[in-house]
């Protein structure tokens, strides 16, 4: 029945996507349980063609032992939503692509919803080795690790939970969360360097954790931009768009309140344009897609984009919009975490990635960016800076705002 459920849920997907910081792309193995059946069945066909009876049985025993079957969950905005999770699945499907013998498996969750979430996780789990479940909305997999101790889990973005909410350590799930607020960072000061009206934006999907971090170090970077750079430049905030937090604090910004709301993000972006922004920052998943339309839809507006090189994207006529984009690499820590669960070297645990593992970072690449030389000279040295731990921007589990305002004086 789970395998009949998923199969109404899979769409077949080929992606061309981009590998982080880097110009080169990648094709992407669809997404389907049609797919990989067929491989596996022309692998079996060539095997029993070259060897014996006894030496295919053996050969199809080590199959079965090495082999990976690998699910990903996503939210709505699903692989192709050009950000967060297409770059999270990227890590799998190079992964995919290096070992003929695994296989991977997509599903979307339609509507978001945490719980909702969860039970697409419980009711597919047993039918896999490994579950990659992508965004905020599946932390609470913990009551589901515990119960399927023979299964691996990778968490990306959050940290695991019980039900219940409590803390979950299982042995079975590695938890990848990530400095965003560096990646924000980088992106105040390339707003700050390059805006021609000293207006600046970012725009958010909803305050998860993840995002205010993004929102965050995008502030930080202007006020250090302004301080120690020479730059004039202001970040605009909507009050009618502010953002409450996990904790129900308002934490300002602009936010959306969703990751596939197109429409809504046509209007934010549209709002923070009428208000003189020339460059906005776009961290919004899917519903960044409608800041990017309004972004083209006027003239000299431009967006840095999130999570992956997006500056396909940016495509505009005689034109593209993107400045730069900043990284959160979770395809090259999915591909890690599951190249040491093929090699039997898997360890569990929640990990937060800063720069120092090459987690965190922007898109200098001719060609995929359009920096002012100086505006990357300066981010060169503030990448240094933030990699050794000179600067530290502010997030919503360490320093604050306020804190960082106060080392630029």
């Amino acid at each position: 029945m789970k395998k009949f459920i998923a199969s109404l849920l899979i769409g077949t997907m080929a992606l061309s996507l981009v590998a982080c910081g880097s110009s080169e792309t990648a094709e992407a193995p669809a997404a389907t349980e049609e797919v990989t059946e067929e491989v596996a069945e022309e692998t079996t066909e060539e095997v029993a063609e070259e060897a014996t009876e006894e030496t295919t049985e053996a050969a199809e025993e080590a199959t079965e032992g090495t082999g990976l079957n690998i699910l990903f969950v996503s939210s709505p905005s699903g692989i192709d939503d050009g950000s967060f999770n297409q770059n999270c699945y990227k890590g799998v499907a190079d992964f995919v692509a290096n070992h003929a013998d695994c296989q991977a498996t997509a599903l979307k969750e339609p509507t978001g919803d945490s719980e909702a979430c969860i039970a697409m996780v419980e009711a597919n789990a047993a039918d896999y080795d490994v579950i990659v479940c992508s965004g905020f909305q599946f932390a609470a997999i913990g009551d589901i690790a515990d119960d399927n101790p023979d299964k691996t889990f990778l968490l990306v973005d959050t940290t695991p939970t019980y039900a219940d909410g409590t803390a979950a350590e299982c042995e079975n799930i590695y938890a990848m969360t990530f400095a965003e607020q560096e990646s924000g960072f980088f992106a105040g000061i390339a707003a700050a360097l390059e805006t021609k009206t000293g207006k600046v934006a970012v725009v958010n999907g909803i305050a998860y954790p993840s995002n205010v971090n993004y929102q965050y170090g995008f502030m930080n970077g202007v006020d250090y931009a302004v301080a120690k750079l020479g730059a004039t430049a202001e970040y605009v905030e909507l009050p009618s768009y502010a953002g409450t937090d996990v904790t129900n604090a308002n934490v300002g910004g602009n936010y959306i309140g969703s990751f596939a709301d197109q429409d809504t993000g046509k209007v934010v972006g549209e709002a923070l344009i009428k208000e003189g922004c020339d460059i906005i920052f776009v961290a919004a998943g899917d519903s960044g897609n409608g800041v990017f339309t309004a972004a083209k839809e006027t003239d000299n507006v431009m967006v840095i984009g999130c999570d992956a090189d997006q500056y396909d994207f940016g495509d505009n006529g005689s034109r593209n919009i993107i400045l730069t984009s900043v990284l959160k690499c979770m395809d090259i820590n999915n591909e890690r975490q599951l190249e040491k669960i093929y090699a039997g070297e898997f360890q569990g645990g929640n990990e937060l990635l800063f720069a120092n593992t090459d987690s965190t970072g922007y898109v200098s690449a001719e060609g995929r960016q359009q920096l002012s030389a100086e505006t990357l000279s300066a981010l060169k040295t503030a990448f240094e800076e933030v990699k050794a731990g000179n600067i530290v921007p502010a997030s919503n589990f360490g320093v604050t705002l306020d804190e960082f305002k106060a080392t630029l004086q």
